[in-house]
């Protein structure tokens, strides 16, 4: 139909998100494929797959990602750690981009920049796997598209990042910053994240990305969090997951029910 709006490709991510061009995603908590395909299928922009938190091994990060590409919508993987191998297999499968824990340091962010690209960089090299088309890319052709799209986000959630948060954000090739709010909660002993001292973490981070002219990423409870971020600079915001949304909808239902129909015990109790 003439009206139907075009989305825009999966590949495209980085480039929208360098823009800083407002994108929404959700965390995949939960090793299938359905749930990345009914986000992909309603228009969200993002999925990222938690490997550190959630429980994925390389097989299923592989299918997901799959999924992730037949729905047109960006795989993301949060990895379970900045090992250069981990980086490469998710990247080789064909994620879009990593998410990276705890870059803490320079020359952690310099170490992950170099793992997620050829040129410049470190990444191995492999046209055989998902990325390379199983072998039908030539190899200057892929080196040159995967440069160009692959993602990188480093995750700034522990307070040692925030002294060198300027040259962090800074590093060549890495594209964007993540804040860990609840890590960083917890390493700074607040009450919660909306204490003063995260609250201040966090424009700092913002404050070192509009800097270094790079996008900023924060995980938000709801659409009205995510405005309220938006207002101080980010632009990607991940709402939720698979889980939290399921969660989310099953408690209204539940809900929903009882008010409606009544519980089993008042059933129960109706009947005689």
């Amino acid at each position: 139909m003439s009206g139907d709006v075009v989305r825009p490709h999966f590949s495209s991510f980085r480039r929208r998100f360098s823009a800083r061009q407002p994108v929404v995603g959700s965390f995949i908590k939960t090793p299938t494929t359905h749930a990345t395909e009914i986000l992909g299928a309603l228009g969200y922009d993002f999925i990222v797959i938690d490997e550190e938190h959630a429980p994925f091994d390389r097989a299923m990060t592989d299918m997901v990602l799959l999924a992730a590409r037949a729905s047109n919508v960006a795989g993301i993987v949060r990895v379970s750690s900045d090992d250069p191998a981990k980086i490469l297999s998710c990247l080789d499968c064909g994620a879009t981009g990593v998410l990276v824990p705890h870059v803490a340091s320079v020359e952690k962010a310099r170490s992950v920049a170099a793992a997620a690209r050829y040129r410049g960089g470190k990444r191995g090299y492999s046209g055989s796997a998902r990325a390379g088309g199983y072998g039908a890319t030539p190899v200057w052709t892929l080196v040159d598209e995967q440069d160009a799209s692959v993602c990188a986000v480093a995750m700034i959630e522990d307070p040692e990042a925030l002294d060198q948060i300027d040259a962090i954000a800074a590093v060549d090739g890495i594209h964007g910053l993540f804040i860990g709010r609840g890590d960083l909660t917890v390493a700074l002993g607040a009450k919660s994240s909306a204490d003063a001292s995260v609250k201040d973490a966090v424009v700092r981070v913002i404050a070192a990305a509009k800097k270094a002219e790079k996008p900023v990423c924060v995980m938000v409870g709801s659409p009205a969090e995510a405005k309220d971020f938006a207002g101080l600079g980010a632009s990607a915001f991940i709402i939720s997951s698979d889980q939290g949304l399921m969660r989310k909808a099953a408690a209204q239902t539940i809900t929903d029910f009882k008010t409606l129909v009544g519980t089993p015990e008042e059933t129960h109790v109706s009947q005689h």
